[in-house]
């Protein structure tokens, strides 16, 4: 994996970055780059993908980016292959894409409606990665944690988050994000299905 002759994934966390801190002094920057569906409907469809380059705050940024780095870089390798070479970030900005969807569609309507962050995507590459190394050890909070028991405690969360509606964060991003990184990856390579039950029933 740090053998990559270039990293797309720290490519992605320096934009990242680097988009994030100039928005965080620049409300002109942020406003231009969020989610807001008023603006889509003026024609500004980059937002779909740019959204997903500002963060709320340092530790929205840094909660992201953390994960990007430490999974991204397998995911890569698995993706770096397909599209001449772009498969990873092809991936990624899809998950973007795909992750706003369905919030896009419930709130097309509504002037008030705001979301940024990476938090989609990041979950598109963890799930992937679950997919290929479910019992691996995680940290959550610097709690070591099987990666498939943390899928299903994030799913289980994520839906009684969404539902409950009291908090500003998207879940449902973060739900279709998984869901995307899941079903995409599968459909680059079918037989991770049945490797993927293997290792799962192979207790560690």
């Amino acid at each position: 994996m740090l053998g990559l002759p270039f990293s797309h994934t720290l490519t992605l966390i320096l934009i990242t970055c680097l988009l994030s801190f100039i928005a965080f002094g620049n409300r002109m920057v942020m406003n231009r780059l969020i989610m807001w569906p008023p603006a889509m409907r003026r024609g500004q469809f980059d937002r779909f993908i740019t959204y997903g380059f500002v963060h709320a705050d340092g530790t929205h940024l840094l909660f992201n980016m953390i994960t990007l780095y430490f999974f991204g870089r397998a995911i890569e390798a698995f993706y770096r292959p397909y599209f001449a070479g772009m498969g990873f970030i092809l991936f990624y900005l899809a998950a973007l894409v795909v992750a706003m969807l369905p919030s896009y569609f419930k709130h097309k309507n509504d002037p008030n409606y705001l979301s940024l962050g990476a938090s989609g995507a990041v979950s598109a590459v963890l799930f992937a990665y679950i997919l290929f190394a479910p019992w691996s050890l995680i940290f959550v909070f610097f709690i070591p944690m099987p990666a498939i028991i943390y899928a299903l405690l994030y799913t289980a969360y994520t839906v009684y988050s969404a539902r409950r509606g009291q908090d500003n964060i998207n879940h449902s991003a973060h739900l279709w994000g998984a869901g995307f990184g899941v079903i995409a990856t599968i459909a680059i390579e079918p037989r991770l299905v049945p490797r993927f039950m293997q290792e799962l029933l192979h207790l560690h």
